[in-house]
């Protein structure tokens, strides 16, 4: 089972600042795993676990960009805080681009630091806490058997119980039976709640540039 506790992942070949960034965020009560290598990282199944990553761009073997590049290929939506020195801030803006939640230039002030990262973590909680809720809504809607589904879809078009009869060639008895039942099953009350269901059982659409 994957560690389901929040931690910070730094990942920077730079021992000594692995090291003293450890110590900095584990003094204001944040658990962190640090690594020297992108591949290090990997290796530990870190992108499957909750938290967020503070990523180095320059690295020896794997780089920052490369990482991030793997962990949105494989769908892994950990967010990532990249730091950069002066000379990588073009390629920390392609970075961000690519879905980086922030990039911070070195020498980085500890309290902003602190600030981005725990903004990172509550974002994390929200994504998996929607992504919970998506497949939870997903799992209902699959319980409809294939005449509850053609029931809802004419609801949601906002048809009338008689209309439904008559589009379906069944009686308005039936599909008010039917239409109970998949209120029950999605576990709503009103047209509004099974919509909103609908809607939130669908992938999160890509955001446009």
């Amino acid at each position: 089972m994957p560690d389901a506790e929040p931690k910070v992942f730094v990942v920077d070949d730079d021992d000594a600042l692995c090291d003293a960034l450890r110590e900095f965020l584990e003094a204001q009560g944040l658990p962190v795993e640090a690594y020297n290598s992108a591949e290090a990282f990997l290796a530990a199944g870190g992108p499957a676990r909750p938290g967020c990553l503070v990523l180095d761009v320059r690295m020896r073997g794997m780089s920052g960009i490369e990482l991030q590049g793997r962990l949105a290929a494989d769908g892994f939506a950990l967010p990532v805080i990249v730091i950069t020195g002066h000379g990588d801030v073009p390629m920390a803006i392609r970075a961000v681009r690519n879905g980086a939640v922030d990039f911070l230039e070195k020498p980085v002030p500890d309290q902003l630091l602190l600030e981005r990262i725990r903004h990172a973590l509550a974002l994390d909680a929200q994504r998996r806490l929607a992504a919970e809720e998506r497949n939870a809504a997903a799992a209902r809607l699959g319980t409809l058997t294939p005449r509850e589904r053609q029931v809802m879809d004419h609801v949601l078009a906002g048809e009338s119980n008689k209309q439904i009869a008559a589009a379906l060639g069944i009686s308005v008895k039936t599909v008010e039976a039917h239409r109970k039942r998949v209120m029950q099953k999605m576990g709503v009350h009103c047209v509004v709640d099974l919509m909103r269901a609908v809607t939130q059982s669908e992938p999160p659409r890509p955001a446009r540039e």
